[in-house]
């Protein structure tokens, strides 16, 4: 099943945090998940249209291009055999730049391009869908770019920066009191203010980083017990309820019977 990675060109630095073409070939019935990330999530598709939903069905469809906020609960893309298309995974500035729209508007949703000031225009999915690997990147390099050097829909507030990147370098584990009383805010500013600008509470996002973090650790060979403890759980059956509500599934289960599509988690572990 290949896959095809894509450095990030300079131009869309702090924007986009990864770019990957994949074309899987897998069982008819194949399901895969798509789980929390602090990651918003673009796909172009191939072929035919992503069909995708969240896990307990609602809001499926079809989607040729597709916009995903941030979430707190799994979705599901039904495969029908054979995955064609590209991933971005861009920051919440890259939203506002390239989407046109803040993290918000796309929170806790799945949405097509179609009615967005930015992204990718039906035209251009029509030139990738024609192009070899490497001109499909370079067209879709130079439309980002094109849409990285207009203005932002508005700018994020710097005490908003500043609270996301604690909760990320803290690995979800800094106290939003804290945070709060640090940035010289109230806690029901902070946590209005935030949820409005990237779609989920600094609670949620902590919740995030900290899922993040344990499904590194995991894909990394480590034993539950040992990453619910480094990534901030209680214990091991606290790790396993986040799971559940989180993804639909227990760690131990995941590397049985869920294929993840999704941004390389590595990145959680480094921050």
């Amino acid at each position: 099943m290949p896959s095809f990675e894509h450095r990030v060109p300079a131009s869309l630095t702090g924007l986009v945090a990864g770019i990957e073409g994949y074309d899987f070939r897998l069982p008819a019935d194949a399901v895969h998940h798509g789980l929390p990330s602090r990651r918003v999530t673009v796909i172009v598709a191939f072929d035919e249209p992503l069909d995708c939903g969240w896990a307990d069905g609602r809001d499926r469809s079809g989607y040729w291009a597709l916009a995903g906020g941030l979430h707190t609960r799994p979705a599901h893309i039904h495969t029908h055999g054979h995955q064609h298309g590209i991933q971005l995974s861009l920051t919440p500035l890259g939203a506002r730049h390239l989407l046109g729209v803040p993290a918000s508007a796309l929170g806790g949703t799945i949405a097509g391009h179609e009615g967005l000031p930015g992204g990718v225009p039906g035209w251009l999915r029509d030139r990738l869908q024609e192009a070899s690997w490497p001109e499909r990147f370079r067209l879709l390099d130079a439309h980002l770019a094109g849409l990285a050097a207009r203005e932002p829909g508005g700018l994020i507030h710097d005490d908003l920066r500043r609270a996301w990147t604690a909760i990320v370098r803290s690995g979800g584990g800094i106290a939003i009191a804290r945070l709060a009383s640090e940035l010289g805010r109230s806690r029901r500013w902070l946590s209005g203010r935030f949820a409005a600008e990237f779609g989920v509470s600094p609670k949620e996002l902590a919740r995030v980083v900290r899922f993040e973090r344990s499904r590194a650790l995991l894909g990394a060979g480590r034993p539950p017990a040992e990453v619910a403890q480094a990534s901030g759980y209680a214990d091991q059956p606290h790790l396993n309820r986040e799971w559940r509500a989180l993804a639909g599934f227990t760690p131990t289960q995941l590397a049985a019977n869920f294929p993840i599509v999704q941004d390389d988690p590595a990145g959680a572990a480094r921050g």
